[in-house]
């Protein structure tokens, strides 16, 4: 009997995945560097202060615990959230989830809401635009899909909260705090499938 969370496609080990991070990770911020200067795109900026550092941790924790109802809830997303995971995850070590954080949390922001929200009109129109590219972003096969509407949905609210803040910090410190610990979690809770976890 095949593993329903399989996909045709062979396992990646740690080295691929990392890789794939890194050259994504780049691949986001050349996109996002070539259209900030062909557009004449001025950046969102990113400004350090407490309450927008807090604000970032909340919104972190917030997409953390509902991601969490919905995963227990919706059986279609849990499935789809362990497969993606699984490809992801299972090879990392406990020390890479760092880059895991890192890399999507600091080009991801750049490009989505640093860059393609002014770039859209830098309204609510902008932000369920760039939310709907980001989602499809996460679709990794047609089986997916939860996992991509549960990314728009981050995305709206991460986007959001750049919008309402006027700040890139807050987004990109809950995407980070979001990646570590939803990655830890599962590593965690999947750990002892896999013997270079621990």
């Amino acid at each position: 009997m095949t593993n329903p969370n399989s996909s045709n496609m062979e396992p990646l080990t740690r080295t691929q995945i990392l890789v794939v991070m890194g050259v994504t990770a780049i691949i986001l911020l050349v996109v996002a560097k070539v259209w900030q200067r062909l557009g004449s795109i001025l950046l969102l900026k990113i400004h350090f202060s407490v309450d927008n550092l807090l604000f970032g941790v909340a919104l972190a924790g917030v997409i953390i615990v509902a991601s969490s109802i919905i995963y227990r809830l919706w059986p279609d997303y849990r499935k789809s959230a362990d497969s993606y995971l699984e490809l992801v995850l299972k090879p990392l070590i406990w020390p890479d989830l760092i880059w895991l954080g890192l890399l999507p949390g600091l080009s991801e922001e750049l490009l989505f809401r640093g860059v393609m929200l002014p770039a859209l009109g830098y309204d609510l129109l902008a932000v369920i635009l760039s939310s709907l590219v980001f989602g499809i972003l996460h679709l990794s096969g047609s089986q997916q899909w939860p996992y991509v509407v549960w990314a728009t949905i981050v995305g709206f609210g991460l986007g959001y909260s750049a919008l309402i803040t006027d700040n890139l910090l807050v987004p990109i410190v809950a995407h980070m705090i979001t990646n570590w610990v939803s990655s830890s979690l599962w590593k965690f809770n999947h750990g002892s499938q896999n013997p270079m976890s621990s």
